[in-house]
């Protein structure tokens, strides 16, 4: 094929099922249902982070800033997230302490806050991925400064819609290339 008609896949729908399948595993840990795992870190690894940072290396492929920013962003958060947990296991680091842990989401959040707002010229479900990642970031910074399981719980349940969003909005991009139309609708 030459240059001119060259068609590549559309790599958002792997960046999003890695964000949210690992968002919504992290979360439902966050909502009380099961202790933090190698699953849900091995998770963070290879799907969260991996797969999220080839997805936006592929978005830079196609001229798509904001995916490529969203992607390999995240990507590296998953991957910074399981570093934060595991290298004081290893003995390679101190534990963060958790108000030092809520700068750390409050960075994401403002960091998050801003690409909310890039995506207020697209669809209303990529909307609500990011703005209900917004907010899960604020709660998750709330719990870790005032220690509060209620808002802690609250923000475990709030990510699990988040992540279940993202899938979603996936599964509507997939099943809209392989059909051709619109099946799962996003609010264009």
């Amino acid at each position: 094929m030459s240059a001119s008609t060259d068609q590549f896949a559309n790599p958002a729908p792997l960046g999003l099922m890695g964000f949210g399948m690992t968002t919504v595993l992290l979360n439902i840990h966050n909502a009380g249902f099961f202790p933090m795992s190698a699953m849900v870190l091995a998770m963070g690894l290879c799907y969260g982070g991996a797969a999220q940072i080839v997805a936006g290396i592929l978005e830079f492929r196609k001229g798509n800033t904001f995916g490529l920013t969203a992607f390999v962003s995240y990507g590296f958060f998953w991957l910074s997230l399981v570093a934060l947990i595991v290298l004081p296991k290893l003995g390679w680091a101190d534990a963060t302490p958790e108000g030092y842990m809520g700068w750390y989401l409050v960075m994401w959040g403002v960091f998050t806050a801003w690409m909310w707002v890039g995506t207020w010229r697209s669809n209303r479900a990529l909307q609500f991925v990011f703005g209900s990642l917004t907010l899960l970031f604020a709660l998750l910074a709330a719990r870790d400064f005032t220690g509060s399981t209620l808002i802690g719980t609250i923000a475990g349940f709030e990510g699990i819609v988040c992540g279940l969003s993202a899938i979603y909005l996936a599964m509507a991009e997939v099943l809209h290339a392989q059909y051709h139309r619109s099946i799962l609708p996003i609010g264009a």
